[in-house]
């Protein structure tokens, strides 16, 4: 089944059950299931952006030891993506920022997420939504290699382009795909 036909089943029937992706980093595999149920305009994004193959070969660029690991908008070299249009803040205190939840990215603008996306690797609690503002959307956790996440967040980080917190070895993701 392709993400789309996969996204469109979850999207019309309330039974069936929550979209899982892998994430194939450089340091291992990462799964998560995504909730479309509470984030659905955040859930499509994502699935559209691993659809068109976005993700791969992106890095994480900002890592910080118990807080979290953001990856999905640069490149290897570390040049900015072109994204799609920012989406809707889907932020809610029915998903809160829990260790191993993964949360859109964005600016100060609330709805200016677009490709970026964080994994929490502590419980971020003033990152939910009405605690210091409109909050980040969660729309999933991982599921499975949260070794790898917490690999990741271990690893050794510096300046580069004026951007603090960027892994000195490149973490990359190679791809992003549904588990069938």
């Amino acid at each position: 089944m392709t993400l789309q036909a996969h996204a469109e089943t979850n999207s019309n029937d309330a039974n069936s059950e929550l979209p899982k992706v892998r994430i194939l980093t450089s340091e291992g595999a990462i799964e998560l299931q995504l909730r479309p149920d509470v984030a659905p305009k955040t859930v499509e994004n994502f699935l559209q952006y691993a659809r068109d193959g976005f993700f791969d070969g992106t890095i994480y660029h900002r890592v910080i030891p118990g807080f979290m690991i953001q990856g999905g908008g640069f490149s290897e070299d570390m040049a900015r993506k072109q994204t799609r249009p920012a989406i809707r803040n889907e932020a809610s205190p029915t998903l809160p920022n829990l260790r191993g939840t993964v949360a859109m990215a964005r600016t100060n603008a609330p709805d200016s997420a677009t490709s970026q996306f964080f994994i929490n690797v502590a419980n971020n609690d003033f990152l939910n939504a009405g605690v210091r503002g409109a909050g980040y959307a969660v729309f999933g956790k991982v599921t499975s290699g949260m070794g790898v996440v917490d690999k990741i967040a271990g690893v050794k980080t510096t300046r580069i382009r004026g951007m603090a917190d960027v892994p000195v070895t490149p973490v990359i993701i190679e791809s992003v795909s549904l588990v069938e």
